[in-house]
């Protein structure tokens, strides 16, 4: 049985929902930079390189970003961010290159409908977040997919597994005991409007995530 299930609040644009994310026990934050998509959460480097340094030690940093991989180190440096997630058509070459050339913790995104190929970057990646993407490789679509196939990926991989893709305060809690991810993560989901959290959304989807799982593996003891 799997242990706690980690949430990660993406797309912060701003100081005050940076610490509400804190504030809500969130483990990791996502700052979204450099993406060739229109999406209302995206920063320039130096706002986001702003809100990364105040976040307090433990909660983990993560820059999110479509950029050309061979750009991706010198843009994590601008923003000091403890890990990359790299979106886009990113082959496993070009992205073992980068995690060479980059001093960061390495999340590849994988299309949530082509879960196969999540298998050419086990070997290169830290982890791998599978996600509803659309047809630029962008997430942050709102929409869930076949959590059963992301679970029989999840089991079938020793890399850790992000779960994403239309999650929210309501269903998040059935995702991670359908699929037993490391973790979660959430961006509209958690939104009053473009860019903005909901405060008490993002305390309410950090709490159903992370205590998903209470109480499961005693059950199963008493079971057995």
């Amino acid at each position: 049985m799997a242990g706690r299930t980690r949430a990660k609040v993406c797309g912060l644009t701003n100081a005050d929902d940076v610490a509400a994310a804190v504030d809500a026990g969130a483990d990791a934050l996502g700052f979204i930079v450099d993406v060739p998509v229109d999406t209302p959460r995206e920063i320039d480097p130096e706002t986001a390189a702003t809100l990364v340094a105040d976040v307090p030690p433990f909660v983990s940093t993560v820059l999110v970003t479509m950029a050309a991989p061979e750009d991706v180190p010198a843009l994590h440096e601008r923003v000091g961010t403890d890990a990359v997630q790299v979106h886009g058509d990113v082959d496993a070459d070009a992205l073992a290159a980068l995690a060479a050339d980059c001093d960061a913790t390495l999340v590849k995104t994988v299309d949530a409908a082509a879960p196969e190929s999540a298998r050419a970057y086990a070997d290169v990646a830290d982890a791998l977040l599978v996600d509803s993407t659309d047809a630029s490789g962008a997430g942050g679509t709102g929409r869930t997919h076949d959590w059963t196939a992301t679970r029989d990926l999840a089991a079938d991989l020793d890399v850790p597994v992000v779960l994403a893709g239309g999650l929210t305060p309501a269903n998040v809690a059935e995702a991670v005991r359908t699929v037993e991810p490391y973790a979660v993560d959430v961006a509209s989901g958690v939104e009053r409007e473009g860019g903005a959290k909901d405060r008490d959304a993002v305390r309410s989807f950090v709490a159903n995530a992370t205590g998903a799982l209470d109480g499961v593996d005693e059950e199963a003891e008493v079971s057995a």
